[in-house]
C-alpha cells in the first residue's frame, strides 16, 4: 500500500509563501506520477498540479505562474512552492501517486492526511 504523508502548511498573509512536501513510500517513486490537490469544506478535491517520473510539470490556470510543482527522487517526496498566496488558495493540501496521461491526471486510492493552508490578514 502507498503511503504518502504531506507536510509544510500553516497560516500566511496574502502576499506569503509556503513550500508543501509529500513523503511517499511504498511505491517506486522514481516512476510515480504525483499530483497535488487541495480542497475547501463543502467542496470536491480539485487537482491543481502534477508532475511526472520524467519531470513534466502540468499547471490549472488559477495557480499556473504562482505554484511551481518538483520532485526529489534520492528523497522520494515531492515537492509545491506556493507563492503570491491569495485568500482563495486556502484550503486542505493533498498529494497522490497515480498516473498522468497527457495533462489528464488519475488519482490511485491512496491518500495522505493532508496538510493545513490558510491565507488571512
Amino acid at each position: 500500500q502507498v503511503q504518502l504523508v504531506e507536510s509544510g502548511g500553516g497560516s500566511v498573509q496574502p502576499g506569503g509563501s509556503l513550500r508543501l512536501s509529500c513523503l511517499v513510500s511504498g511505491a517506486d517513486f522514481n516512476v510515480a506520477d504525483i499530483g497535488w490537490y487541495r480542497q475547501t469544506p463543502g467542496e470536491q478535491r480539485e487537482l491543481i498540479a502534477s508532475i511526472t517520473g520524467g519531470g513534466s510539470a502540468d499547471y490549472k490556470h488559477f495557480v499556473k505562474d504562482r505554484f511551481t510543482i518538483s520532485r526529489d527522487n534520492a528523497k522520494n517526496t515531492a515537492y509545491l512552492q506556493m507563492n503570491s498566496l491569495k485568500p482563495e488558495d486556502a484550503a486542505v493540501y493533498y498529494c497522490n501517486a497515480g498516473t498522468r496521461i497527457g495533462v489528464y491526471f488519475y488519482p490511485s486510492n491512496d491518500w495522505g492526511q493532508g496538510t493545513q493552508v490558510s491565507v488571512s490578514t
